[in-house]
């Protein structure tokens, strides 16, 4: 896909597209209006437009967090299915990504005699299930190879439960758990190239310009409430820290963009940990000085504003925190090179 391909709209377009009638908005409902209006062909990871690709998530989720979880899973597997040369979406179908593994529980996939490949087990965290059409999974074979497998959901042997999720925040995306029971199913790439591949880290640091934009979306209403309310020397200082935090951070994402789509092939852990966890700290920072600025007004009274600062927490929980910190700091002690020379 060339870098030209996909148009950012902006966001009063997005707002108009998305919101028409504000009372009866659902993330399914939301994931149809950008499909439909193509804007879910985004340019891919590593292919000269990343930080486009990342604009696009945030402007998502700057909207909602639970239409961005289906939007990015959606458009995660377009470009996995692209980078491991995966079957063709078809035409109107929308995909989600499920491939977190629950403890002690894989799902399995067998080949059978005449060729089929079948799924069985049950898979947690199941974004969207209900609502979508196709998913990608991930999955063990009878030799212990993680693997791939492409499921049309609507078939016999796959069951959307209403268990597995029970947060407040996030609960729009129905994260809920799948049953699967020889479910027809058909292997993408080769096992493991779905882990192998460089668009893995690629699409894990995708995540974080999606709490980037819902931190944004979050500091705009104290953004807002300083440039219209009498000046207030405590709440300026706490918009001035905001300032900081989301540029610095912002100016982390450009640089990785940009260092992904010069050097696509090379491994990006450390780079997407190091993302990921900035603007972690980030975001934890926005809400919590936001609505410590801005009272319990807006977490009251205002559905937009409750429904970003109730699932921010969730979704940040992607992150592995300290675990994901020990990762990132193996890399840095392992590097030759000074890591922090201007």
């Amino acid at each position: 896909m060339s870098s030209t391909a996909f148009s950012l709209p902006s966001s009063l377009a997005l707002n108009a597209l998305l919101r028409p009638h504000e009372d009866d908005f659902s993330p399914a409902a939301g994931l149809r209006r950008l499909l439909d209006a193509g804007l879910d062909r985004l340019p891919l990871p590593g292919h000269g437009a990343t930080l486009q690709r990342w604009q696009a998530l945030a402007a998502v989720a700057a909207i909602d967090l639970s239409l961005l979880k289906l939007y990015e899973g959606h458009t995660d597997a377009l470009a996995i299915l692209a980078e491991i040369d995966g079957p063709g979406a078809p035409a109107g179908s929308s995909w989600g990504v499920w491939c977190a593994e629950m403890p002690g529980a894989r799902v399995k996939l067998q080949q059978m005699a005449d060729g089929r490949y079948l799924l069985d087990g049950r898979k947690a965290w199941c974004s969207g299930a209900s609502s979508l059409s196709h998913a990608l999974i991930s999955c063990w074979n009878d030799d212990g190879q993680a693997c791939l497998a492409s499921v049309a959901l609507a078939q016999p042997g796959v069951h959307v439960t209403d268990e597995g999720w029970h947060a407040v925040g996030m609960a729009a995306c129905a994260s809920v758990d799948v049953t699967f029971s020889a479910a027809r199913v058909f292997p993408v790439g080769a096992p493991g190239a779905y882990l192998e591949r460089p668009g893995f880290w690629h699409g894990g640091a995708g995540i974080a310009a999606a709490w980037y934009g819902a931190a944004c979306a979050i500091a705009s209403h104290l953004h807002a409430r300083a440039q219209h309310a009498a000046p207030d020397p405590v709440r300026l200082a706490q918009l001035g820290q905001i300032d900081c935090a989301l540029r610095a951070a912002g100016a982390l994402l450009r640089e990785g963009a940009a260092e992904i789509d010069r050097h696509p092939q090379r491994d990006a852990m450390g780079l997407a940990l190091r993302l990921r966890l900035a603007v972690e700290d980030a975001a934890t920072l926005v809400l919590h000085l936001a609505t410590r600025a801005l009272g319990a007004g807006p977490l009251c009274r205002d559905a937009r504003f409750a429904r970003l600062a109730a699932d921010l927490p969730v979704f940040l929980r992607q992150s592995h925190a300290e675990r994901d910190q020990a990762v990132l700091g193996g890399i840095v002690a392992g590097a030759e090179d000074h890591p922090w020379a201007l």
